[in-house]
This record gives C-alpha cells, structure tokens and sequence, in this order.
C-alpha cells in the first residue's frame, strides 16, 4: 500500500529482454550472462533505469512486468537504495490483463502521475537472412508488434488519462526507437519495427488532444545501442563503445520531461550518442 501517499509513476517495461536472463540476451548469447559487473542502473535497460531514478526522487514505482519474478531484482535493487515500488503482472497482448492491472494499480497506490510506456518485443530478430522481406513474416508476428507498439499504448493511455484530466496534469511518456521516424526495411537480426511509427503518431495525436487539460504527453525517440548486459558484450558496442547509450543518463532525459514546467513543454525528444548521426 501506499501509506505515505507518495505520488505514483508507472513504468510499462520496467524489465529488459538484454537484462542477464532476457529473452534477447538468451537469443543472441545462447544462455544466461553475469551481470556483476554492470553497474546497478544498467542492468535492467532503460524500464529499470527509469524505474529506478523515480524510485530516488521519491516516487512510489509500479514495475509492470509479464511475469512477477522478472522485476523481483529490480525492486530489491530499489529497496536497497531506500526506494519504494511494487511489482504488477502486465501482458500488453491481453486487454483484460491491461485492465485489471490498473485496477490493481489504483487499488494499491493510487491513480499515476507519471506513466512511461516503456514496451519492447523481440519479434522478427530470430527470423533466418533469407527471411528479410515482408512477404515471409508470419501474420501473428506482425499481430504481436501491433499489440505492444499501437494496440498497448491506446489501451494503456484510456486507463491513465481521464484522471490526469481530471486532476488537471500528468505525463504520458513513450519510449521509442528511430524506427519511429520514418518506416524502414527490417535487416536480419532486427525486429519488426513497422508499427513504431504508430507509437509516434499516437503520441502526436494525445499532445493535440490533452496538452490543453493540463497532460504531458511526449514522444522519447532513443536513437541507438543501449547499454545492458546483453548488448555489452556485442561486437558493435565492443568495437565501438562510444556509441553505448547509458541507461541512466536516458532515464534523467525522462524524469526532466516529467519535471519540465508548463510554460516550455518538449512533445517529442531525440536522444543520439555522440559519434553517430542522428537517425530521420
């Protein structure tokens, strides 16, 4: 319960498919990774970073993770450095799961004042080279990125926003990749990021709709290699390691969008390592 009444931030993914036991990591390494020594805030991706810098500034945290135990070592992490969060099983495939999870939410903590939709999928990185072009991508593929990149963040925003209106402020911030901008072909090894560019959209279209009651709705485009344990070891991030993107430091671009006053609000934000163009 939330007994001190600290205002609520919601982090949609606060787990990461490169964490040490991810899908991706098992995927791309062929087994679970130690993660020692990684630094704390790198280790659960850009979900935990984020989880964990509202978890410092005194927010109450919600993990929503598919399965509990994927976020139990992210909330010890928390707890240790006297944070306060709760774990909340969330399938973003599922409307009846999105939905009791918020009446979870509500019921326990209260209605968010932040929520990052911070949702990924792996979907279209284990299709073989020969697998490329559309015409050879099974539909409940393409069905799943639609889920987690459009479907998720319109049930996900009816669930947040009417209280934000309501109470006159909040933010509503998506975590997206450079697949956003613009629709690009799908290379071996990469997901099935069409459906990206409708996260965006979404994000546009809720900034026209809420910016005037009160609501921060912003577009985060995270244009590269983020740092954690799955990617660390990879051989662009080992070859090249100025083009790692740390985790923590995306996490404060987070947390300054949420904290920005009304007078200057930022819709839409790219964030690009330093030896890299940046992606359009």
């Amino acid at each position: 319960m939330n007994s001190t009444r600290k205002p609520v931030a919601v982090v949609i993914g606060a787990t990461s498919k490169w964490q040490s036991d991810g899908r991706n990591t098992k995927l791309v390494h062929g087994k679970e990774l130690d993660d020692s020594h990684m630094p704390v805030g790198a280790r659960w991706g850009v979900g935990g970073a984020i989880a964990q810098k509202f978890a410092q500034e005194g927010y109450m945290v919600v993990l929503t993770t598919r399965t509990a135990a994927n976020a139990a070592s992210l909330q010890t992490a928390i707890s240790e450095r006297g944070g306060e969060s709760i774990i909340v099983e969330l399938d973003l495939i599922s409307g009846e799961s999105i939905s009791n999870a918020f009446s979870l939410i509500r019921q326990e903590v209260g209605d968010p004042e932040v929520l990052v939709y911070n949702a990924g999928y792996l979907e279209g990185r284990d299709l073989p080279p020969e697998s490329e072009l559309l015409e050879y991508i099974p539909d409940d593929m393409f069905e799943t990125a639609q889920h987690i990149a459009s479907r998720g963040p319109f049930l996900v925003a009816k669930e947040v926003l009417p209280a934000m209106r309501e109470r006159g402020e909040g933010s509503f911030l998506i975590s997206n990749n450079q697949f956003s901008l613009r629709g690009k072909k799908r290379y071996t090894g990469q997901s099935l990021y069409y459906p990206r560019v409708m996260m965006r959209t979404l994000a546009q279209v809720l900034t026209e709709e809420y910016s005037e009651h009160g609501v921060h709705v912003a577009n985060v485009i995270i244009d590269g290699l983020i740092d954690s344990p799955g990617t660390h070891t990879l051989p662009a991030a080992q070859e090249q390691p100025d083009i790692v993107m740390n985790p923590v430091k995306i996490a404060e671009a987070f947390y300054y969008l949420h904290t920005q006053d009304k007078s200057c609000w930022t819709h839409e934000i790219q964030l690009t390592p330093y030896p890299t163009k940046p992606s359009y």
